[in-house]
């Protein structure tokens, strides 16, 4: 990097955990030179993040012409996750997750304003259109000593950023306003806890997500789960669906599952064997309700996520040629345990299997994690809640399972066979959903399988058998794609029919619960839990939320759409 570059930069506070820098226009050339200047420093932050605001994100040729020879590999990974920008904010997972790049296309005040953080750095884009409310709410992202850079300022310009609390010298400044700043500005925010000890009760993809994000922060993670191995209750499926939902009005569901989508794609592409443990096949979602399901006025940004799929011919479409079908470019599938355990192998994690929690408690400044003897099991400065539907039994004690919605479990089974000789022409060459879902191509130790379904059902109500299980997955597939449900119908005999059970643990509105239990500055007790049937989508959206706020780092979403997923929220 030339040192023209480098002058531009803040200083890197060495040895700090976090390095947070909201840059106020995005610029391809700052960019690249900050990741490059973060990756070479000796004692760098564990984890740079950096706030990227833009009216407009760039092309990619913009971004490939500011790097230089040096910076090419740099811009390859940026690139490989360039796509499916819409309005609103983008969490870029990088360099093994520990530079997080969000990035806010849209209004410069509004982006400002749906910030929960204080950076550490700020660069000012004095061509923008501030004024005295846009440089207010750009002044909620500092705190006392946050680094100011700029180039040229107007004398209103000077003038605003010292009445907003801002001291200047040449081309540089500080926050440090004359007034003594209020200790809770924002109430979803927390202050930062230093990384330290922290119990996580569950082993599926809500715990292991959880453990590696926080691995990364430098934090020790212990993962403690009822069951011998990992992935035991609804993550262990043999595999799933990573697709986003779509809907007319752009539902916070749908925002919220495009953008774990995105960051679940990065951990796939970083930790598993393509072909094998995953594919970055697509997914068609037949509309069978004849309605497409997505905004009237779609943008080319979001074509590139999810687009009208044209009508085909194939012999695999037979019956279904009336049916409107989007296509899912960036939808995949996944074998959910493998991903737990590549989790789970992180620096910083270990797992205990056949480990029940019975008890929580205080004990000075950590909290004890007891067994149904009253045994201390492990001690922590920090507890994380991951295990579904049983997180309001440990919470009852402690009086805090009211603050909860209510959860609720539903079991489910999945259909699967081997492929054979014939199935090629009757089934679709990538996964479709709808009506359940068929995954036509695994790979598995006894040869290629398919899946199909699964159920829902209450586990209230009294269990179907089996057969009824398979029946029911059939019928669904005879609707989704009845060509694949006429070749594949032996299979779902009771001789013949196999499969896979699990429980899922959902809330009333079907989205996850993350965040603090306790109320405070800093709690020490958190939850992220509920995934629903939307595990692959929502985890690592929800681990790295979880971990933004007990860091106080940039949160991935918008702050008004991670209220949807708050876990005290109403219903």
């Amino acid at each position: 990097m030339n040192e023209s570059a480098r002058t531009l930069l803040p200083p890197q506070p060495d040895g700090q955990a976090a390095w947070r820098v909201l840059d106020t226009r995005l610029d391809a050339t700052r960019l690249l030179a900050l990741w490059q200047c973060w990756q070479d420093g000796a004692q760098r932050p564990r984890v740079l993040h950096l706030v990227a605001l833009t009216a407009s994100p760039p092309a990619a040729e913009v971004l490939r012409a500011a790097a230089t020879p040096e910076q090419g590999a740099l811009v390859d990974e940026l690139l490989a996750q360039w796509s499916g920008l819409l309005p609103g904010m983008h969490r870029l997972s990088l360099a093994e997750g520990r530079l997080q790049l969000t990035l806010c296309a849209g209004e410069l005040q509004t982006l400002l304003r749906e910030q929960q953080f204080e950076a550490d750095a700020v660069f000012l884009d004095s061509t923008l259109p501030w004024d005295r409310w846009s440089l207010k709410a750009l002044a909620r992202c500092c705190r006392r000593g946050t680094h100011l850079n700029f180039d040229k300022l107007t004398t209103d310009l000077h003038k605003l950023l010292s009445e907003s609390g801002f001291v200047l010298e040449a081309h540089h400044g500080r926050y440090d306003p004359p007034w003594e700043l209020k200790t809770h500005r924002e109430t979803l925010r927390t202050e930062a806890a230093a990384p330290g000890t922290c119990a996580v009760i569950g082993a599926g993809l809500a715990g292991a997500s959880v453990a590696a994000v926080l691995a990364r922060r430098g934090w020790q993670v212990q993962v403690l789960d009822a069951a011998p191995e990992a992935a035991a209750g609804a993550s262990g499926l043999p595999a799933g669906l990573l697709v986003p939902h779509v809907s007319v009005d752009d539902s916070p569901r749908s925002r919220l599952t495009r953008s774990g989508l995105r960051l679940m794609r990065a951990e796939a592409q970083r930790l598993l064997q393509a072909g094998q443990d995953w594919d970055a096949s697509g997914v068609l979602e037949q509309r069978l309700d004849g309605n497409t399901g997505l905004p009237a006025h779609w943008p080319a940004e979001g074509q590139q996520i999810t687009h009208l799929a044209p009508t085909g011919t194939e012999p695999w479409r037979t019956g279904m040629a009336d049916v409107p079908a989007l296509w899912h470019a960036q939808a995949a599938w996944i074998k959910p345990a493998r991903l737990v355990r590549a989790w789970l192998k992180h620096t910083g994690v270990t797992f205990r299997g056949n480990t029940k929690v019975e008890r929580l408690q205080r004990f000075g400044m950590m909290w004890q994690l007891l067994d149904r003897e009253g045994k201390l099991l492990t001690s922590a400065s920090h507890v994380v809640l991951a295990n579904a539907a049983d997180a309001p039994r440990l919470l009852a004690p402690l009086g805090l399972d009211a603050q909860l919605p209510a959860l609720q479990e539903m079991r489910g089974v999945m259909s699967s066979g081997l492929r054979q000789p014939g199935d090629e022409s009757a089934l679709p060459p990538f996964p479709v959903n709808g009506l359940g879902a068929l995954i036509p191509a695994v790979p598995t130790e006894d040869g290629l399988a398919w899946y199909a379904g699964a159920t829902y059902e209450e586990a209230t109500q009294p269990p179907a058998t089996a057969s009824e299980h398979h029946h029911t997955n059939l019928d669904k597939l005879r609707t989704l794609l009845p060509a694949a449900a006429q070749q594949l119908s032996p299979s779902f005999t009771p001789e013949a029919a196999r499969g896979w059970g699990g429980t899922r643990c959902v809330s009333a509105d079907r989205l996850p619960l993350v965040g603090p239990l306790e109320e405070g500055p800093q709690p020490t007790l958190w939850i992220s839990a509920a995934m629903g049937s939307r595990g692959l989508s929502f985890a690592m959206l929800c681990a790295e939320l979880l971990a933004a706020r007990l860091g106080a780092e940039p949160w991935p979403v918008e702050a008004s759409l991670a209220r949807a997923l708050h876990a005290r929220r109403e219903g």
